[in-house]
């Protein structure tokens, strides 16, 4: 007999999809579900193999943009590269060879030195030299100048300390 989904594989589900990295207890707390209900939920769907893997999706609009003299020709090569991928997409078969060349179409993007665009954490504005970076438990805030991230700290104080003290002080 086939596993049939309820409302709480769905919801999980769609929790999962709009961030993947979501823990067990987030997944709770946002669609009402017991974390252990969701934990067992989530191993059934992996056990059975609906659930396969979990990816990152990468947003390569954040890419810093090297080609300055002439970036209609980059601009139009992204549109066309995005015109491809929706075509391979749309154009899917059963040996799943689209998704095959879109992954190493994504691959061949990555390299090292890449740029990725950072903006500001405080006043929102981009970060053009090298970003100011504030670490606290296990987060990490940019800051485009040394101003914004002491109005970061002196803005949220109370919250940075509540966290510190929620994960034993660790800086």
């Amino acid at each position: 007999m086939p596993l049939q989904l309820d409302g709480y594989d769905v919801s999980i589900l769609k929790s999962l999809l709009n961030d993947g990295r979501k823990s067990f207890r987030e997944i709770s707390r946002e669609t009402g579900i017991t974390t252990p209900t969701i934990e067992a939920r989530c191993t059934r769907l992996v056990n059975v193999g609906f659930i396969k893997s979990v990816s990152p999706v990468l947003n390569f609009d954040l890419i810093e943009n090297e080609n300055i003299l002439n970036p209609e020709v980059k601009r139009e090569h992204k549109s066309n590269d995005n015109l491809k991928l929706l075509e391979n997409e749309n154009n899917k078969n059963k040996n799943n060879k689209p998704r095959i060349n879109q992954q190493q179409d994504i691959k061949s993007k990555i390299k090292k030195g890449l740029k990725i665009k950072l903006d500001c954490d405080f006043c929102e504005g981009p970060i053009v030299s090298h970003p100011h970076i504030f670490r606290f438990a296990n987060y990490e805030r940019f800051f485009c100048c040394t101003g914004c991230l002491s109005g970061y700290k002196q803005k949220y104080s109370g919250r940075i300390e509540s966290i510190k003290r929620k994960f034993g002080g660790r800086e």
